[in-house]
């Protein structure tokens, strides 16, 4: 057979495409109604940025096949469904199926749609609480939206991938002004200090934070949750609205803090700080008219609507 070398998406339709779906309509007929298949969750396959170097690991033939609850399909029918999916054929398009689980578990196979809900959001019913939609990290979010479906005759996962398909916007809110502070303080205010006080490492993690936090404040200002840090500048180059941030935050995380380079990276913070400032503005996300993102970091969280969500800590969503 010839060699599927595209990516693991590419991969996965094919060799569902291939035996899953014959299989599925031949024996599983009277449940096909409540199912949904495809290839979403963790690995670099299902958000497309896998190359040869990501086969080296977890990547392989296989896809997912969601179930509801017990009460549509029961245990029984389940376990078959499981026999029938490990009896595919091991071997397709050059590579092979492993016989164990990867790191971080199953990623293809037979899954009830409430535990895969529950390892992403902490919730069987994928219903997050403000306190999840603060906390939990983007790439768990990103998993469960990102990715193919090939079927979702139920409709379920569809709804919820609907649903969970970004942030409501006070969460974005709260969680712009949190970063936007930390900016503020790490890179306008403490790098500099740091290199005053002759401390240098305190002054590198300054503009780690600085550049960390920046990153995310793009990706909120794409309303596009930012995935796993390995994957993070690839996203970031990708995206529509200042995707020119991830070189010049690349030149900060990289370089020296000698005094000339210092310099320069001073400078390289605050024109990032106004372009943030100015993408804020057109959003109309601020009121605050200045260069200090502190200011502009109060300003988003005045405008949050909800009153409990605006009463939280400032730094609550980060």
């Amino acid at each position: 057979m010839t060699q599927v070398t595209s990516n693991g998406l590419a991969l996965s339709r094919a060799y569902y495409e291939a035996y899953g779906k014959k299989m599925l309509e031949r024996e599983f007929r009277e449940i096909l109604p409540f199912l949904a298949a495809g290839l979403i969750g963790a690995g670099s396959e299902c958000l497309g940025y896998d190359d040869g170097v990501s086969r080296d690991h977890d990547y392989e033939p296989g896809f997912c096949i969601f179930l509801p609850g017990e009460d549509l399909v029961d245990r029984r029918t389940a376990f078959r469904l499981e026999r029938a999916y490990a009896k595919l054929p091991r071997e397709f398009g050059g590579y092979s199926r492993s016989l164990m689980n990867p790191v971080g578990g199953a990623r293809h196979g037979v899954i009830r749609l409430a535990d895969f809900l529950m390892e992403k959001t902490g919730t069987s019913d994928g219903q997050l609480s403000v306190n999840q939609w603060l906390t939990l990290p983007g790439q768990s979010l990103l998993e469960l939206v990102r990715g193919e479906i090939y079927f979702d005759h139920y409709g379920r996962l569809k709804r919820l991938r609907q649903e969970l398909a970004f942030y409501p916007e006070d969460i974005r809110k709260k969680k712009l002004a949190g970063h936007l502070l930390l900016m503020a303080q790490a890179g306008q205010y403490n790098y500099r200090r740091c290199l005053a006080h002759g401390e240098q490492a305190a002054a590198q993690m300054a503009v780690f934070t600085f550049a960390e936090s920046a990153m995310e404040v793009v990706f909120l200002l794409n309303r596009a949750y930012i995935p796993y840090y390995k994957w993070s500048f690839r996203a970031l180059r990708s995206l529509s609205i200042q995707s020119y941030q991830a070189e010049l935050l690349e030149f900060l995380i990289t370089s020296d803090n000698e005094p000339e380079m210092a310099e320069e990276k001073g400078n390289v913070i605050e024109g990032i700080a106004a372009d943030l400032i100015e993408e804020l503005m057109k959003q109309d996300l601020t009121e605050a008219v200045c260069g200090d993102l502190e200011k502009h970091a109060y300003s988003v969280n005045d405008r949050i609507e909800d009153a409990g969500i605006r009463n939280m800590h400032i730094l609550a969503g980060v």
